[in-house]
């Protein structure tokens, strides 16, 4: 289980988060929500070791890993997809899956066959370049490079973003696939309020760096909920 208690977080003299709590258990979809600009991509970032925290704890398969570095957090099993993919443009498909294998020990690096039933596109594209690829397919090939390290745990910022519906879709099936496996804690970054309800087990609604809202999927009213994420 991730259990982050009472983070803050700063950028210089300016302060991102403000005792923000979460747990996501493995089975389950966290959800974290809210408008731009309110802390969700520094919680991510605090999560995987991206940016430090001023205070607090972050907590993972029961270990206090809140001054790991992210290479140390990925090799205990967590995994990021950001917010904007950041795959390698130059590189093949398979060669962005294979950068991947760094946490893993040798016998562990190949890409498993799950990856390519969840994204079909990415077998068929294995010799093209990232960069070639459209948005929703890079989007596939930045969860399918996740997935790659085995993770116990997957963080994903925003994966709908600029994603045409068709692939939302694929992506909502996979996100609803690897939590029916059991084996995975999953927290999700989301502003579009149906795909994070239709997804969510737990949830936290974030605004100006706090947490505001918090619950699970039944205690989510919508009107509350989205009166945090309108501009």
């Amino acid at each position: 289980m991730l259990n982050v208690d009472a983070i803050s977080l700063f950028y210089g003299a300016a302060q991102a988060l403000r005792d923000v709590s979460l747990t996501a258990e493995a089975g389950k979809v966290t959800c974290v929500m809210g408008r731009n600009g309110v802390g969700k991509t520094s919680l991510m970032r605090a999560i995987i070791g991206h940016q430090p925290i001023r205070s607090g704890k972050i907590e993972w398969a029961g270990h206090d890993m809140s001054g790991l570095p992210p290479h140390a957090r990925a090799a205990r099993g967590v995994a990021y997809v950001p917010q904007g993919r950041e795959i390698f443009p130059l590189l093949s498909v398979r060669e962005n899956l294979e950068t991947g294998f760094a946490p893993l020990a040798r016998p562990d690096r190949y890409v498993p066959d799950e990856i390519y039933d969840l994204f079909p596109v990415l077998k068929d594209m294995l010799a093209r370049r990232g960069g070639d690829l459209s948005g929703g397919q890079q989007q596939q090939l930045a969860i399918g490079r996740a997935l790659v390290t085995r993770p116990g745990l997957l963080v994903l910022d925003e994966p709908t973003e600029g994603i045409q519906p068709s692939v939302i879709k694929d992506i909502g099936r996979a996100i609803d696939y690897l939590r029916s496996k059991g084996s995975m804690a999953i927290v999700l970054v989301e502003q579009y309020f149906e795909f994070a309800r239709d997804l969510a087990d737990t949830f936290i609604v974030m605004d100006r760096g706090a947490v505001v809202m918090a619950g699970d999927r039944t205690s989510m009213v919508e009107k509350d909920v989205r009166k945090h994420m309108s501009v």
